[in-house]
């Protein structure tokens, strides 16, 4: 299978997760990050994701699946250990919805790469279900290599962006865009020096004037 990768908008889209277990908890932690209304479908939960639940993240509901709970739905993850419920939840699935089995057994639209989220900065890493202990060590290596510095670097550089896109045109404009890319500036948030990179800015910014 050749997955296209796709950076996905599901702000205030309505996502089911059907089954409580150890899978149903990492679906949800990954998509904590996001204001996804998430809705779990399971007669029992772990005590990780009940706490979700009384923290008002998750909307948990106490009971056995039935193909009404993925009205509406944009994503539908069927990770219950019952292959009879999973085939269940890929039959009342529409066309339009996208289905993710854990159990990679029918319907399969999408998987979840693993994640590295510096703020802005997102790194993702898979191996298409090949082999998920090589996935997880790229993400390690690659959060060890993105640091959280990286967070506060990429708002610097939108920011910073903007405000050349305001002051400069032409080739005076790409010089600027190509310059925010100066390691140097890296290494100044590595090291915690931030007010270095913002009058680096307001120098290149007053060289307009």
């Amino acid at each position: 299978m050749n997955y296209f990768p796709l950076l996905m908008d599901i702000d205030y889209k309505k996502v089911v997760i059907v089954g409580g277990g150890h899978v149903a908890r990492q679906k949800i932690e990954a998509l904590l990050p996001t204001k996804a209304q998430i809705t779990v479908i399971s007669p029992a939960v772990t005590e990780t994701i009940q706490q979700y639940v009384n923290e008002g993240l998750v909307t948990w509901q106490e009971k056995m699946f039935e193909p009404a709970d993925l009205d509406d739905a944009a994503l539908v993850f069927a990770v219950t250990d019952e292959e009879e419920v999973n085939n269940a939840v890929e039959e009342a699935t529409q066309h339009w919805q996208l289905l993710s089995r854990a159990d990679a057994k029918g319907r399969v639209d999408f998987i979840n790469p693993a994640v590295v989220r510096r703020g802005g900065f997102v790194v993702t890493v898979s191996t298409s279900g090949a082999s998920p202990g090589l996935t997880r060590k790229v993400k390690a290596d690659l959060a060890e290599q993105f640091g959280d510095h990286y967070a506060a670097y990429v708002t610097f550089l939108k920011e910073a962006r903007q405000q050349i896109l305001q002051v400069f045109d032409g080739e005076a404009k790409k010089q600027r865009l190509a310059e925010l890319l100066d390691p140097q500036i890296l290494q100044w948030f590595e090291q915690g020096e931030e007010r270095k990179c913002q009058a680096w800015l307001q120098q290149r910014i007053g060289e307009s004037q």
